[in-house]
């Protein structure tokens, strides 16, 4: 029988702790959020509609997007049990250099409408974290200011091929001259895709007041404040802007693109070149044949052609095809660290973060990357030690299973099929 006695003070306070309240509402709104999807519902608070669903949205149904995401989720991991990894090395070798990390910052452009500390927030973050940032051509920070924001860490730069070629070969002599390291040549982006969330909200560039985005604005006057009250957005490659992001892509980008522009930018680039946008096997070999340094399974976060392959899906395929010293490289869908382990298992050199880094930049700018940076980190961290490895390098596809949600219809049945409505 259990003896009752009168509460004792000392004993008391000795089981209760106060916790002294943060008084700084970014840090401690920061410090709330333990995963990506935390910071996405911050910036979901925090930013005005049409910008967040710019970020947020994909194309037409946003069914690649959604797919990417599922296939992450639907792995299966096999640790190996008595394999003691009490710390774990996460650093990493990518095209010629050092991230201490196994993913780096993709480009994504206009975002300082995001949050007006933009593409300087996360070049500076960064460079903090040790891996590396890229600069979109439709980035709203100069090439420079860039450098100057990450003046010691690995700069990256992609490329649009733009209708006036000497604007894209502007761009890549500038970046070349400032230090920039690697250019990502993107290929998938001939048309804008059709992201019907924008049009939905009639975003553009510059932004519209209407009556839906001043009620929209009313709970969230700090975003107004902070865009009117700094500097107009600087656009790296637009001479004019006006219209929505669909109609400025259409006007500057240019459908005929080809491999003979790609020669062309290889023989101006005197770093690193990587593909962006690649989403087949025959083009993964045919890429690597002709000597590039990288390719990047991408189907541009879903924005641009719907029902794309999934990157993560084609990852095992296109590396058992191209080989293993091959550098390939994946993004689209990671929300979580677990999905950079997965990646790198499956034979991933490196992987980007878009949306993910956008999110804690909306949720707190500078600190806010910092926040998706250090989630990411300790995500990474603790898959590691619990399927019992100490770097990346001991990661193999045996950690790793894919389970398959979507099975492709194989020819024999569609002609089975067809036989039997005959």
């Amino acid at each position: 029988m259990v003896t009752r006695q009168l509460p004792k003070i000392p004993e008391l306070l000795e089981l209760m702790q106060f916790k002294t309240p943060d008084l700084n509402g970014r840090r401690r709104r920061l410090n709330s959020a333990l995963t990506i999807d935390d910071l996405r519902t911050i910036a979901k608070r925090r930013t005005p509609k049409a910008a967040f669903d710019y970020t947020d949205g994909a194309a037409e149904g946003e069914l690649s997007l959604a797919r990417a995401r599922q296939a992450f989720e639907d792995i299966e991991f096999h640790p190996d049990i008595l394999r003691p990894a009490e710390s774990v090395d996460t650093s990493t070798e990518i095209l010629g250099g050092r991230s201490a990390l196994p993913f780096g910052i993709a480009p994504t452009g206009f975002t300082r409408l995001m949050q007006t500390e933009g593409e300087s927030a996360g070049a500076s973050a960064a460079g903090a974290a040790g891996i590396p940032f890229t600069l979109s051509t439709l980035g709203t920070t100069s090439i420079e200011n860039v450098k100057a924001a990450n003046p010691h860490g690995r700069n990256w730069f992609q490329l649009y091929v733009m209708r006036d070629r000497d604007i894209s070969y502007g761009l890549v002599k500038r970046a070349a001259k400032a230090g920039f390291d690697t250019l990502m040549f993107t290929v998938d982006t001939p048309v804008a895709g059709a992201r019907l969330r924008d049009k939905r909200n009639g975003f553009s560039i510059p932004p519209q007041l209407t009556v839906g985005t001043i009620v929209n604005a009313i709970p969230r006057p700090w975003w107004w404040v902070d865009f009117l009250t700094t500097p107009k957005l600087e656009f790296a490659s637009l001479n004019t802007t006006g219209g929505t992001v669909g109609e400025l892509l259409n006007a500057a980008m240019d459908p005929t693109i080809s491999y003979d522009d790609l020669s062309v930018i290889r023989e101006m680039w005197p770093g690193k070149i990587v593909i962006k946008g690649v989403q087949n096997v025959a083009d993964s070999k045919r890429l690597i044949d002709l000597g590039v340094d990288g390719i990047i399974l991408s189907n541009h976060g879903g924005r641009q052609l719907d029902r794309a392959p999934i990157p993560f899906h084609l990852l095992p395929q296109v590396v058992r095809e191209v080989g293993d010293d091959a550098t390939v490289m994946i993004d689209t869908g990671i929300m979580n660290g677990a999905d950079i382990v997965a990646s790198v298992a499956l034979g991933a050199k490196f992987t980007l973060i878009g949306r993910a880094y956008l999110y804690g930049l909306m949720a707190g700018g500078r600190q806010g990357v910092d926040r998706t940076i250090a989630i990411l980190r300790t995500e990474i961290e603790r898959t590691m030690q619990l399927l019992g490895v100490a770097s990346l390098e001991e990661l193999e596809p045996r950690h790793v299973t894919q389970l398959q949600r979507l099975t492709p219809v194989s020819a024999a049945a569609v002609s089975a099929a067809e036989a039997s409505r005959a």
